[in-house]
């Protein structure tokens, strides 16, 4: 006979476990001595934010990232969140959909000029490929319902940590998807966040780095993953998070 408490702690352990798998990979921000992550699913957001709003003319598909060369990417100088990938140059894979009014070689490098725009400027991705595939001729393009975000748990700022980072510009909230916002191991600290979207991610995550081991007694080691990265036109913490 299943109680209610172990009924809701079930609930619970299969909401964690789709949180966690929502994110996606998780994708190196910088290089080696950043020390920072942020998931797939965030930076996929805002690559498809920047594309519509750059009007380059293709329609986005599927879209994946992923380091482009696993086995020459170096070893990061702080511990990775648990399954993050090393610190290499990223491909990012995409597939498209192209009118018939602009040539396919114009639009995928429109396209790719959004993409790695976007990727540099707004998040701090290192990208050394932009594959992509046309899959679909469109006799107009199509208008495209804004995707919800993505819900994401969030945690109040506790402890010299917590505190210090939530304090940095930029950071829209501290969550709670891997674990507690701020894991203390015995070599390394780690901060899990959301930033803002007018703060580029990961200008955001070497300042956390910085207050947080400045914050900390012996000044340890500090990565920081960012899960989620809120729109710019919603106020502060309110988009992409929420309340669990």
């Amino acid at each position: 006979m299943t109680t209610a408490d172990g009924s809701h702690r079930a609930d619970g352990w299969t909401a964690a476990v789709r949180q966690r798998l929502g994110l996606g990979r998780l994708l190196p921000l910088g290089g080696p001595a950043d020390g920072a992550w942020i998931s797939e699913r965030a930076a996929v957001a805002v690559l498809r934010r920047a594309v519509r709003g750059s009007g380059a003319g293709p329609v986005l598909g599927e879209l994946r990232i992923a380091v482009a060369d696993p086995g020459s990417a170096p070893v990061p100088q702080v511990p990775p969140p648990p399954s993050a990938l090393r610190p290499g140059p990223l491909r990012i894979e995409a597939t498209m959909a192209a009118t018939a009014d602009q040539p396919l070689p114009a639009a995928a490098a429109a396209l790719r000029s959004a993409l790695l725009s976007a990727a540099a400027r707004r998040l701090g991705l290192v990208v050394a490929e932009v594959d992509l595939q046309v899959t679909e001729l469109l006799d107009t393009v199509p208008e495209l319902a804004e995707p919800p975000p993505p819900e994401v748990r969030t945690a109040k700022p506790e402890g010299a940590a917590g505190e210090a980072a939530a304090r940095v510009p930029g950071v829209a909230t501290l969550t709670r998807v891997l674990g507690p916002a701020v894991h203390t191991d015995a070599d390394h600290v780690r901060v899990e966040l959301a930033t803002e979207g007018g703060h580029r991610a990961l200008d955001v995550a070497r300042a956390v780095r910085s207050a947080v081991a400045q914050a900390v007694d012996g000044h340890p080691p500090v990565a920081v993953l960012v899960t989620a990265v809120t729109e710019e036109s919603a106020p502060s913490g309110a988009a992409g998070v929420s309340q669990a």
